[in-house]
């Protein structure tokens, strides 16, 4: 079957479901995952023949379904690295690169810090977080948590697949018996969390091929307390951040007033909260300074 054919039918199939050029770039990541076929390998040379296309035809199948193309393939891209990821975690967010990029920028800014950063991330997924940071701050000791023991299954084969060492937890932040996460003397200097965040009534505004494919346990808080696991990570940070310690949230779009006023009720300081690039409030910033 040629691959131009198969391209003929991704549209005739998809063209009510997706824009066009959603529809190539879906064909193309498939054909060079599957066949190393690129873009400019199919145009030079339109008549490649496929011996065994089932599974660019399953694809398609799957696509028709709304099925993330990130699960589809298995993988996805995150800070320049590559992640596998399943419907035990969430695909990552180009969003949550921007909170990165912020924990990475405030460390640069602060050169009097130790090499020896120590890093805590609570509710790790696939552990896109963990994973940057560790990538980023090789001298850094990282840990990541999270309640999902498939969940964490992931984000340890994403550690070994980018080569970095991280101490990996399995604990339920909502449980408040915290002692045995990690030694009794330790503390982070840099606590940051993607929790769930987006509110039952909320999910008439979300698309359906995340309602339909992602792990709602990530995703989901009740209407009548949305900043439950916010109000736990802050206080589990009150006696784990050091001194000047860090804290960052990835954070609901509509609730940023509320943050505000949450993390100055456990009198964090230097409260700072910081849009994304479609301009939405969706990352906060705190500093740990007791009084």
């Amino acid at each position: 079957m040629r691959l131009q054919d198969i391209q003929n039918d991704f549209h005739n199939e998809l063209d009510s479901i997706y824009a066009k050029e959603e529809i190539d770039n879906f064909f193309f990541m498939l054909t060079e995952s599957y066949f190393d076929v690129s873009r400019l390998k199919l145009a030079l040379d339109p008549d490649i023949v496929l011996e065994k296309p089932h599974f660019i035809l399953g694809a398609l199948s799957q696509l028709k379904e709304e099925k993330p193309i990130q699960y589809i393939l298995g993988e996805t891209e995150f800070y320049g690295l590559q992640f596998k990821v399943n419907d035990d975690v969430l695909i990552p967010r180009p969003e949550t690169e921007e909170l990165v990029d912020w924990i990475l920028n405030c460390h640069s800014e602060r050169s009097e810090e130790s090499s020896e950063l120590s890093v805590l991330d609570i509710g790790t997924g696939s552990g896109c977080i963990a994973i940057s940071l560790a990538k980023q701050l090789p001298n850094a000791k990282v840990y990541a948590l999270d309640v999902s023991k498939k969940a964490l299954k992931v984000a340890i084969m994403n550690a070994e697949l980018n080569n970095v060492e991280i101490e990996f937890i399995e604990h339920n932040i909502l449980n408040p018996r915290h002692a045995e996460l990690v030694s009794a003397s330790q503390k982070f200097d840099v606590i940051v969390s993607n929790p769930p965040y987006v509110r039952v009534k909320e999910k008439e505004l979300m698309k359906q091929n995340v309602l339909n494919n992602e792990p709602h346990l990530a995703l989901f808080v009740d209407d009548d307390n949305p900043l439950l696991f916010y109000k736990a990570i802050c206080e589990f940070s009150k006696s784990n951040l050091k001194e000047e310690g860090r804290l960052f949230f990835e954070i609901n779009e509509y609730l940023g007033n509320d943050m505000e006023e949450l993390l100055k009720n456990y009198n964090f300081k230097n409260i700072e909260l910081k849009q994304d690039i479609f301009e939405k409030d969706r990352m906060i910033k705190a500093v740990n300074i007791n009084e």
